[in-house]
């Protein structure tokens, strides 16, 4: 059977992962499917249209093909057809060529065949064969039991500055993953979510890459919140259509303007992702129908030199405030100044015609394309100016960084994402030098910015030519002037405030430095009062000491002693007390040091990988305080190093992470028996202020419920009142019931659960 890429129904349904097993009656074999993906794939490869690229890009899927043999991946799909939607998304989302779509290729068949990487260099050439290099070595990271998901991220990292490329087929392969996430159990689903969440959407948004940065995003939501997600998505949908007409209205006069003043241009308006509306939602604390710039318009400058367009782009800018009126405080000009990631544009936002304030993006065609695919595209224009790029920048730091590292990874993960996500300011030195650092970033965040040395002394600034300390938040537009003192100590406070990895690994650095001392000069101490000491042993000696200091090890011991300045008499003093009652040394020794912890070894999960909560397991398990979850919420299980169970909601954010970075520590949980268990609930109920309203809440709470009430305030407004009740409730199906029912009184608004659950109590029913 001959299937070409037609407009039939049942080829949309192949190419959208619901694959038919007929069209027009007929069956449809496995080769004729993966044909139908693979024409798909050629039609839309636009940088691999001429000859010897097509030539080149069918003989590798030809040998893929005849390789994997109808092979698939656990999850059911054929890997033929995950290395070419994988591909698809390198050329037509990202912008790469053919050498990356033949590695996306190939990689999969040196993983899961006995062709090797030798082979791939033989029929493919040393450059294919070394991009599917980088791809294996971080494959093969990932395969190792004890290796954690921060060990493969690091690996990725470590790739960008041996080629990029590596990195954009490790994008491409998770967003195919998320894509097809459904097909995933829920513990699947949720480390890659975590994944995603935690590492692959900040770097795709570092690379510049927005179209793979909110797809991303908006995926993570739909399965780590999928009820918000859909109430997003009909919302937007409802209003779908006055927003085309509203934006059509808007677009009119400027579009005449624009041609009247011989501008060569496309102008276009876009919804904001899902993602970035409830971000917004969460943000300003305000609901969907108070997110202004739900739309944005997009005008893009055909500019003809380099030279001229950022010239146009402000002339542009001046014809559309001529129009609308602009808000002053919403102009960002990122053509001057360029985020970190080589993002270049205009934004204003301007009063619409409707009472509405909207989104007018200002870019020419080299800064659209750098935007919309990021570092791909500032390939093809590197060759184009002397300047050397923040991108070209960032990724010559990235190896140093990573491989003078000597932290934790999970540590070094934590720091170094500080940089990936966060939005820019840009600050001054005392000669106009732009300096950037992320939001929310402190003088000595702009200190450890400029010089090591100028973090490590550092005092205080002079910020704006005031003085102030250290700690000082910074703004965009501020010009700093560090003080330093060579008497100036690096204290471990400083880790709370600031912001940037590089003054968090500096710190660290410095600390663990000067703890080495401490250590060695500790020892010496505790050496010297054991040895002026008659029959006293360093071993039975550092055992008392570790047992009166209540520490766990000989180099937090040494630290104390010299940190605290405890002189070799005060020790001597300590040994000779504790050997005088040996009672005492004999019961901490026996009992004390091998006391089992209250969280004792949980049972291994079931088959199933589930472990059940019940009172049996009660000293085991613990709610997490970052989200404090209760029955019948949705939960996961993280087991700790002294082996007790923290139980967190699946939407907690540290969660997430913890499945991007521990997931051999995560287990599934769910609630069994809870009947005689209660949370603490807080409750805001607001309406209009009419007389017996007050005392129809209580009746229902006492009456219908008979609900063990903590406390209970109401407030009058005017003709309106809020109400405050803090209550114990044993479910979140309770939950729902109680607020469904104070819903129905007559004169309520609003019942709304608020802030994080208290901890477990005991039930006073």
């Amino acid at each position: 059977m001959n299937i070409g890429i037609t407009e039939t129904k049942q080829v949309d349904l192949i190419l959208n992962n619901f694959e038919p097993s007929t069209i027009k009656g007929q069956q449809i074999s496995e080769q004729n499917i993966i044909k139908i993906h693979f024409n798909d794939f050629l039609i839309n490869a636009k940088r691999c249209q001429n000859k010897e690229s097509i030539k080149l890009i069918k003989k590798a899927f030809k040998f893929a093909n005849n390789a994997l043999n109808g092979m698939k991946n656990s999850y059911g799909e054929f890997l033929i057809i995950h290395s070419i939607k994988v591909a698809k998304i390198l050329t037509s989302q990202i912008g790469l060529g053919t050498k990356s779509v033949v590695a996306a290729f190939m990689h999969k068949v040196v993983e899961v065949t006995e062709f090797t990487i030798e082979d791939i260099q033989r029929i493919f050439g040393k450059k294919i064969c070394h991009i599917v290099r980088g791809v294996l070595k971080i494959d093969d990271k990932s395969n190792y039991e004890k290796s954690l998901q921060a060990d493969i991220f690091r690996e990725v990292l470590l790739t960008l500055s041996e080629d990029i490329r590596v990195v954009f087929i490790k994008l491409a392969d998770q967003l195919q993953k998320m894509r097809i996430l459904r097909i995933f159990s829920s513990d699947i689903q949720f480390k890659i979510v975590g994944e995603t969440q935690y590492v692959f959407a900040p770097l795709a948004h570092r690379l510049g890459l927005y179209n793979i940065k909110s797809e991303l995003e908006d995926l993570s939501l739909k399965y780590k919140n999928p009820k918000v997600y859909i109430e997003l998505y009909e919302k937007i949908k409802l209003s779908e259509k006055q927003n085309k007409k509203e934006i059509q209205e808007f677009i009119k006069p400027i579009n005449k303007f624009l041609k009247i003043k011989n501008f060569d241009f496309e102008i276009n308006g876009r919804l904001k992702s899902i993602y970035s509306i409830w971000n917004k939602m969460n943000k300003k604390k305000i609901p969907f129908e108070e997110v202004y710039d739900v739309y944005a318009i997009r005008i893009i400058l055909k500019s003809n030199s380099q030279n001229t367009e950022k010239e146009d782009c402000w002339r542009i800018y001046s014809t559309i405030t001529q129009l609308y009126q602009p808000k002053k405080d919403r102009l960002r000009d990122w053509i001057s100044s360029p985020k970190s990631n080589g993002y270049e544009a205009l934004h204003t936002t301007v009063m619409g015609k409707h009472g509405k304030w909207v989104e007018v993006q200002i870019r020419s065609q080299r800064m659209d394309e750098i935007a919309e695919i990021g570092f791909a595209a500032h390939w093809k224009y590197k060759g184009l100016g002397d300047k050397k790029t923040e991108l070209d920048s960032w990724v010559k730091k990235i190896k140093n960084k990573l491989e003078q590292n000597e932290s934790d990874t999970l540590e070094f993960l934590d720091d170094f994402k500080l940089n990936l996500f966060t939005s820019e300011i840009i600050t001054f030195t005392p000669k106009g030098e732009i300096i950037k650092l992320p939001k929310k970033s402190t003088v000595l965040d702009f200190a450890f910015k400029i010089d090591k040395n100028l973090g490590k002394y550092c005092i205080g600034a002079k910020k704006n030519y005031n003085i102030v300390n250290l700690d000082s938040t910074l703004h965009s537009g501020d010009q700093v002037e560090i003080l330093t003192s060579k008497k100036q100590k690096i204290l471990p406070k400083w880790l709370r405030f600031v912001v940037t990895a590089k003054a968090k690994e500096s710190i660290k650095t410095i600390l663990g430095k000067e703890r080495e001392k401490d250590i060695k000069k500790g020892e010496k101490i505790v050496n010297s009062a054991v040895n002026q000491i008659k029959n006293s042993s360093f071993k039975d000696s550092l055992n008392e000491l570790l047992i009166f200091y209540k520490l766990n090890n000989k180099d937090d011991l040494f630290y104390k002693i010299a940190h605290d300045n405890i002189s070799v008499e005060s020790i001597k003093k300590i040994l000779k007390k504790r050997s005088q009652n040996p009672f005492i040394r004999y019961w901490q020794i026996k009992f004390g040091q091998e006391e089992k912890p209250m969280a004792t070894k949980i049972n291994k999960p079931i088959e199933n990988g589930t472990t059940y909560l019940d009172h049996d397991l009660k000293k085991k398990c613990k709610t997490a305080n970052c989200c404090k979850p209760m029955p019948g919420d949705k939960i996961i299980g993280y087991v700790d190093h002294k082996n007790l169970v923290y139980i967190h909601k699946t939407t907690c954010p540290n969660a997430i992470k913890l499945m991007a970075t521990h997931s051999q520590s995560m287990i599934n949980v769910k609630w069994i028996s809870y009947k005689m268990l209660s949370f603490l609930v807080h409750l805001r109920i607001t309406g209009i202020d009419n007389v017996g309203v007050v005392s129809k809440i209580t009746n229902l709470l006492f009456k219908n419920y008979n609900i063990n009430i903590k406390s209970i305030r109401f407030d009058t407004n005017h003709e309106t009142f809020v109400g405050e009740i803090d209550l114990y409730i044993h479910s979140v199906r309770d939950l729902d019931k109680l607020v469904l029912s104070l819903k129905k009184l007559e004169n309520i608004t609003e019942v709304k659960r608020i802030g994080k659950l208290d901890g477990l109590v005991k039930s006073a029913n």
